[in-house]
């Protein structure tokens, strides 16, 4: 990516909004920029957090929707309201879609791979799915609320944890505090910039005013002290020793921080970024139990309309209809259903494979998005050790280990006996070279790279469960993935839909990945076949 030049001001003072904004975002990235957007009241982040408000009947019409997951269920549960009839397909025996949880029983069988049936012990889980809700996905948590499922704080971000990198330089192979990492960082660059300012090599940028503004800023937030302003560490990066009653410890030792140059050569600056991107936080949410009670809730109301077992063959439309034949998996028996209208929730990559009557526009619209490959493992450990030993309670483990990129420790069973934390969260080629081993060389692999960084893994792991979603039939891929020339080609044609039938899901959103893309896709998809019945 080129680079761009910033431009020189004078003055702080004589900086617009456009400016400023210019400015926050090559010095502090997206988090700083969205922060000060949202501070103006110039926020991007979605504003929908209810579904439209429709109004008139829809009785006497149907409408078949194609997949039972969050987007076909949200479609269902708010038409119903209306006085539509919905009737469901869903090709699994269970609804959801990707919001499943693995627990005690749970069975999984990947494409071309052995049947898996999860072992945890009872009250364990892994969200091989979805695993966390953004506090800004109200479209989310208006159903959570809603159906009343229980929440519980999910650590998306834990300064305490580790950094591990066996490509960094001077601390190749050395597990870090982030903590350590951020505090000295801070204080270095903090120093680095106030000698600058101090040595009047910005008097060009700043006013003296503002460089007394800046300075006693600086010295704040990188804790520099003396007249030179030195950074010389800082309590938050830890303590050797911690503080603690009477004379011994005492008020502890302070720890030496890590230099400035050594800092630089390792490119641990990426332990800023966890939280810094649209839409992740420090804090997130979960269900209490698992994900899937997001998606339990809405089958509870939606249920009776589903049918399961039942795999769309074809779609064919008229300006009448739409009639979808399907087939049930149990008995191999061929059957149609005709609606009025179709709302198909089915994801991108298994409708290309659906023999339909759309038009030759439609189908290259359909085949141009792609799907990332992704898989995930969760680990059964006998022993909190992460807890006991290290004091991490959830916030995830950052790595370069190949194969690996986080490990995430659960945020639920707080000093419990057992726990299940996610060995492995990879994407692309990663996760298509490791979904080729068996499950049992896959709990194998993650073992041996987490040993690595936690020398209690192997002899506490107990039982693993996985799953590499590009293998998984009626998914195959994680999520839909984008590129600024597939959104601008394909996008706008598979949100307007084709005749009798309407696409939804969150490969029909740009929040894609995430629960509340499905959900809102379905809010916005619902309203333009309310419009269209109601003519």
């Amino acid at each position: 990516m080129e680079s761009k030049t910033v431009k020189q001001f004078k003055s702080f003072s004589s900086f617009t909004r456009r400016d400023f904004l210019y400015r926050a975002a090559a010095v502090g990235g997206t988090g700083l920029l969205l922060n000060t957007m949202n501070a103006w009241g110039m926020g991007i982040g979605s504003t929908t957090s209810e579904p439209p408000a429709l109004t008139g009947s829809g009785k006497g019409k149907k409408v078949l929707i194609l997949g039972a997951g969050l987007a076909g269920m949200t479609a269902a549960y708010e038409l119903g309201k209306l006085g539509y009839h919905c009737q469901i397909l869903e090709a699994r025996s269970f609804a959801g879609g990707r919001c499943q949880t693995a627990r005690k029983g749970f069975s999984l069988t990947e494409l071309g791979g052995e049947k898996q049936t999860c072992e945890f012990d009872q009250g364990h889980y892994i969200n091989h799915g979805p695993w966390r809700i953004p506090l800004h996905h109200q479209s989310t948590l208006h159903y959570t609320r809603l159906f009343e499922v229980p929440l519980e704080v999910m650590v998306n971000d834990n300064d305490h944890a580790f950094v591990y990198s066996e490509n960094a330089g001077p601390f190749a192979g050395k597990r870090m505090r982030v903590a350590e990492i951020k505090a000295d960082m801070r204080g270095h660059v903090s120093e680095l910039l106030a000698k600058s300012v101090k040595n009047r090599q910005l008097d060009q940028q700043l006013t003296p005013d503002d460089q007394r503004l800046l300075l006693d800023y600086l010295a704040h937030e990188g804790q520099l002290s003396g007249a030179d302003l030195q950074y010389k560490g800082r309590s938050g990066r830890g303590y050797a020793v911690n503080p603690g009653a009477g004379m011994s410890p005492g008020a502890g030792t302070p720890s030496d921080p890590l230099g400035f140059k050594d800092l630089l050569a390792s490119k641990l600056g990426h332990v800023y970024s966890a939280v810094q991107d649209f839409p992740m936080q420090n804090t997130m949410f979960q269900p209490v139990g698992g994900m899937d009670a997001i998606a339990k809730a809405f089958e509870k109301r939606v249920g009776k309309n589903i049918r399961y077992r039942s795999e769309v063959q074809t779609i064919r439309q008229n300006d009448k209809g739409v009639t979808v034949t399907y087939k049930d998996t149990g008995s191999g028996k061929l059957a149609s259903i005709s609606a009025d209208y179709c709302l198909c929730a089915i994801p991108l990559s298994v409708l290309r494979q659906i023999d339909t009557d759309f038009s030759d526009k439609f189908k290259k619209a359909i085949a141009t998005v792609s799907y990332a490959p992704v898989g995930k493992i969760g680990l059964q450990m006998k022993r909190r050790f992460w807890e006991e030993d290290e004091h991490l309670y959830g916030g995830h483990i950052l790595t370069d280990l190949k194969g690996i990129n986080t490990i995430s420790l659960p945020s639920t069973g707080w000093q419990g006996k057992k726990g299940v934390l996610l060995g492995y969260y990879q994407y692309q080629t990663a996760a298509i070279e490791v979904s080729a081993l068996s499950p049992q060389e896959r709990a194998a692999f993650a073992v041996a790279a987490g040993q690595k960084i936690f020398p209690q893994y192997s002899e506490n792991f107990e039982t693993a469960f996985s799953v590499a979603w590009h293998r998984v039939q009626y998914n195959l891929g994680g999520w839909a993935e984008w590129t600024e020339k597939t959104r601008a080609a394909a996008y706008p044609t598979l949100v307007e839909g084709e005749g009798r039938v309407l696409l939804a899901g969150e490969h029909l959103s740009y929040l894609t990945g995430w629960q509340a893309g499905a959900i809102e896709s379905a809010w916005q998809q619902i309203a333009k076949i309310h419009a269209r019945a109601s003519v």
